[in-house]
């Protein structure tokens, strides 16, 4: 139960929801620019590798994601291979701001697209193919037809990827503990204070974290986002 007696944040709190909300917004984009396009390919195209493929995008899913950091981090870290060259041109994707935004893109990008994929597979072939037939191009029938109808499982994926990126834990744990997101600064509440301190920011969590998926939800409805 939390106390609202003693109810106050401990130092770092703030400054943890601030990294946590900017970082986010910063890999939803991210996510919607590059997982849409691949969520109506899958839907759309047969070819040969497609099971490796979906192999690769359940991955992270199937993955404890403390174990799934642990592999990225074998990748790209101070002494992984692609760490080693990515370091001689300056760029550490290790404890900073891109790493961290990383981090939330390999956590949320496949929940997107897994709800993605359904919303496209859900939209009927033969409206696709009655459109190409008026003289649209197949990337007018994609914004005109494809988005419009997906919309609703697309914003689900979207609120869904929101709410992943925001409390990512395990895989910002290891390749991005610096800065403090959310996640991390509740561990660090709970290990250098005990359970009391960590109600104040859960609560905050929440507050930050479910307004996007009501938006969403409730745009899309009403008007269309896209």
């Amino acid at each position: 139960m939390t106390d609202w007696r003693g109810f106050q944040f401990a130092p770092g709190d703030l400054g943890s929801a601030f990294v946590s909300v900017v970082y986010s917004l910063i890999a939803l984009p991210i996510i919607a620019v590059l997982g849409t396009p691949l969520a109506w390919w899958l839907a759309r195209r047969d070819f040969h590798g497609k099971p490796v493929l979906d192999a690769l995008l359940l991955l992270p899913l199937l993955t404890p994601p403390l174990a799934f950091g642990i592999l990225l981090a074998s990748l790209y870290g101070p002494y992984g291979g692609a760490g080693l060259l990515l370091g001689r041109l300056g760029l550490v994707l290790t404890n900073t701001a891109p790493a961290f935004v990383l981090a939330q893109v390999y956590g949320a990008m496949p929940y997107y697209v897994v709800t993605a994929r359904a919303a496209f597979e859900g939209v009927p072939r033969e409206l696709e193919e009655i459109a190409l037939t008026l003289g649209k191009e197949r990337w007018q029938v994609f914004l005109e037809v494809s988005l419009k109808l997906a919309r609703l499982g697309l914003a689900a994926g979207l609120a869904l990827a929101w709410v992943r990126a925001l409390g990512e834990f395990g895989i910002v744990l290891i390749i991005a503990y610096f800065p403090h997101g959310m996640p991390v600064q509740l561990w660090v509440n709970l290990q250098d204070s005990g359970l009391d301190s960590v109600y104040p920011l859960l609560w905050l969590f929440f507050l930050l974290a479910m307004p996007l998926p009501l938006w969403l939800g409730m745009v899309s409805r009403r008007r269309g986002i896209f």
